[in-house]
């Protein structure tokens, strides 16, 4: 009995001892496959490190030849964006179109300001005749030179400077051209109509008045007192436009329209004729 008491504590101790060796013998084998998280632990030691056997370096090599191609396209779409910033910069750029000149932009002397609500309502008549008389002179299709092309161009252009002076020269003329500017056209509305009804009674006496005169005599206080409204009409306009009050502007160019046909009603009054006013 006493002789085998001391080998129990010694066959423990033996094991243990066969394990810890066991557990030293595999770690340079762990060492050897491991990849980079033992790579600094070696690298922080005196002796610099060398693979043990040259298979395992090259089954690195080739792994890490392998990580390659996910690296690639890693970096190709990194490269993404450039590549299409430059596809995007060789394409031509697309710019607005340039705006379109209004009646205004052809009289700039007499019109700096351009169109309401910039510029004035009123429109000094005597400049914008000189203006357009000086712009016809160079403009005009017998100085164009020889060619068809020339001459179609220039009558273009002929054709649109008078246009825009006789639209600008008139009252009601221009401010319909305004309204057409703003999206509103009046000159083609066939329900702009003035719902007060004493104003279409006055319409209505005045049409009778012109056709029962015997005289153009007879017809200067009328003319008198249509021109009076007519100017009051213009001041009204004038002040819608500056405040870009465009309903207001609107209702006062069909009220105005009553005044000048009445205008052009007397102008061309005759003994007999009928009175039409349009509206």
């Amino acid at each position: 009995m006493r002789s085998l008491l001391p080998r129990q504590p010694l066959r423990r101790v033996c094991d243990a001892c066969k394990l810890q060796l066991q557990r030293q013998r595999l770690k340079p084998a762990t060492r050897t496959f491991s990849h980079a998280a033992s790579i600094p632990a070696v690298a922080s030691s005196k002796t610099p490190y060398q693979p043990t056997n040259p298979r395992l370096s090259i089954s690195r090599a080739r792994s890490i030849r392998g990580n390659l191609p996910q690296t690639r396209s890693i970096s190709s779409n990194a490269q993404a964006p450039s590549e299409s910033h430059h596809a995007a910069a060789a394409e031509p750029e697309t710019r607005p179109p340039p705006p379109t000149k209004t009646h205004y932009d052809l009289f700039p002397q007499t019109l700096p300001a351009g169109p309401p609500p910039a510029g004035p309502f009123a429109i000094d008549a005597r400049a914008l005749r000189r203006e357009f008389l000086t712009l016809q002179a160079t403009a005009h299709p017998d100085l164009a030179p020889a060619g068809a092309a020339s001459k179609r161009a220039a009558d273009a252009v002929s054709s649109r400077i008078n246009d825009a002076y006789r639209t600008l020269l008139h009252t009601l003329t221009r401010a319909q051209y305004l309204l057409s500017l703003r999206g509103i056209d009046v000159a083609n509305e066939e329900t702009a109509r003035v719902a007060d009804p004493e104003l279409l009674m006055l319409v209505l006496e005045t049409r009778e008045a012109i056709e029962e005169a015997d005289s153009e005599a007879q017809l200067e206080p009328l003319r008198q007192e249509n021109e009076e409204r007519i100017a009051e009409s213009e001041g009204r306009l004038a002040g819608a436009f500056a405040r870009d009050d465009l309903e207001e502007a609107r209702g006062e160019v069909t009220r105005l329209r009553y005044w000048v046909n009445i205008r052009e009603s007397i102008h061309n009054w005759e003994r007999g004729k009928p009175v039409v006013l349009e509206h």
